[in-house]
């Protein structure tokens, strides 16, 4: 699933792709991305005349400010856009066209469909779900260490369950989680109301270094995941143990291990991360 390095990254690349530009003609082909409003018609309705005039971000949301609407699009596992001519053939998996009245299409390409588009009157789409309940991001200044540590030590959950919980702090998904972990040299199952002052300090400062990082190089490339012009991002370069399984840790040499946490696949050193 793409995680906010790698929205804000495809926010860059469609900025200069699409701002400007105006809606004429809207194709949904898989009515069930479309979550409001209920009529996939009126949907389609109000977007033509609209025109691009920025893009924003919240969390992993990807938001695009309209005339008088915000989309807001969550690109869920395998959603991705492209721009391309208005004369393109859509494959099976594009399941969203908004034509421009310049010859250009943008596609919503979903190899599973788990995506979602919001479509609210601008002003209103932070007050509404899918917005409304997310979390400061790691780099706002309400994620002030206070603020932190009052939800930690509100809870018994695992510390790798909080930063994923999007709630508490939005952005962070299973890879950032993961490397955030490694470099706040905390195990993924440690209690977060456990927590010492100055691992919590290290979590937070860890968290905004990953993801300021994985921002700079574009984001991180796992599976299938390019950003809008088809460029690869190159983080997963960086990763020490997201995905690194049997091979060596770079701080210590044990071998990097992986179990399950929260459900999710979690990978660790467990010398620098002991328990």
């Amino acid at each position: 699933m793409p995680e906010l390095p790698e929205v804000e990254t495809i926010k860059r690349t469609l900025e200069h792709l699409t701002i400007g530009k105006t809606i004429e003609a809207v194709e949904v082909h898989w009515g069930k991305i479309i979550k409001h409003p209920d009529d996939v018609e009126q949907f389609k309705h109000l977007l033509v005349g609209q025109t691009v005039q920025r893009l924003g971000r919240r969390g992993k949301f990807l938001l695009f400010y309209l005339d008088d609407y915000c989309l807001v699009s969550h690109l869920r596992m395998e959603g991705k856009y492209r721009v391309l001519p208005e004369e393109a053939e859509k494959d099976k998996h594009t399941h969203v066209i908004f034509t421009f009245t310049n010859g250009e299409a943008l596609h919503y390409h979903d190899v599973r469909k788990f995506g979602t588009m919001h479509l609210y009157p601008i002003g209103d789409e932070m007050t509404h779900d899918p917005l409304r309940k997310l979390g400061p991001e790691p780099f706002d200044s309400s994620f002030s260490f206070p603020y932190f540590k009052e939800k930690l030590n509100k809870t018994e959950r695992l510390i790798k369950a909080v930063l994923l919980d999007q709630s508490v702090v939005t952005g962070l998904g299973n890879i950032y989680v993961d490397e955030t972990l490694f470099k706040a040299g905390v195990h993924p199952m440690r209690r977060a109301n456990t927590l010492k002052d100055s691992e919590i300090e290290k979590i937070k400062d860890a968290a905004i270094m990953t993801l300021t990082e994985a921002v700079e190089a574009g984001g991180t490339t796992i599976r299938s995941y390019v950003n809008s012009e088809g460029e690869m991002g190159m983080f997963q370069q960086k990763l020490f143990v997201y995905g690194q399984e049997n091979e060596q840790c770079t701080d210590c040499g044990q071998e990097i291990v992986k179990i399950k946490v929260a459900g999710r696949g979690t990978h660790l050193c467990t010398k620098c991360q002991p328990l």
